[in-house]
């Protein structure tokens, strides 16, 4: 399966405070160089809540982080690599890889997983498969999901498997979250 192009378009304002298109392409591209295949597609981020609405330079042009800064979002598009791609990694080359993204501790402890990518993030994930298919796998069960189905994914510890041999694509808008003292 080929994977269309992302095209990300951002509208702002003219200099009279008229509505523009900013601009419109590619989006930041960033391939998660730990798993072959794998490519982060940065959408759009924000540090803040409530959000400044500004006309301030595209803040995708930094180092790819796994999880939201604190008040912040992410927007993004990931491509998933079939698990064949995925199982010939070393779990120390997946580690390395998530400690680059400023997110070692999303892995800690996950030696027996269910999944090598097995990892958990405090924030508030919402995640619209786009193309092809992929297993949801938690703790304890695991679903499958395809083109439209939407995950709610609120701090689980939680891997992608995709089963198939052709690529997968999930949007996600992340938040920033902060655990309850009872997990």
């Amino acid at each position: 399966m080929n994977l269309k192009p992302v095209r990300r378009v951002v509208t702002g304002h003219d200099a009279e405070q008229r509505s523009i298109i900013s601009s419109d392409g590619a989006p930041t591209v960033i391939p998660f160089k730990a798993i072959p295949g794998t490519v982060f597609y940065e959408l759009w981020n924000t540090n803040e809540m409530p959000v400044r609405i500004d006309n301030a330079p595209d803040p995708t042009h930094r180092q790819l982080q796994l999880q939201p800064t604190r008040h912040g979002s992410i927007i993004r598009i990931v491509d998933i690599p079939p698990d064949s791609v995925q199982n010939a990694v070393p779990a120390e080359e997946i580690a390395a890889g998530f400690a680059a993204m400023g997110a070692s501790h999303a892995v800690e402890g996950q030696h027996n997983a269910k999944h090598k990518v097995m990892h958990r993030t405090q924030s508030m994930d919402y995640g619209i498969v786009l193309a092809g298919e992929i297993w949801l796998l938690v703790d304890e069960g695991e679903v499958r999901l395809g083109p439209g189905d939407i995950v709610i994914q609120r701090g689980t510890n939680h891997a992608w498997s995709n089963r198939t041999e052709e690529m997968a694509r999930i949007a996600f808008i992340l938040l920033d979250g902060k655990f309850d003292e009872s997990l």
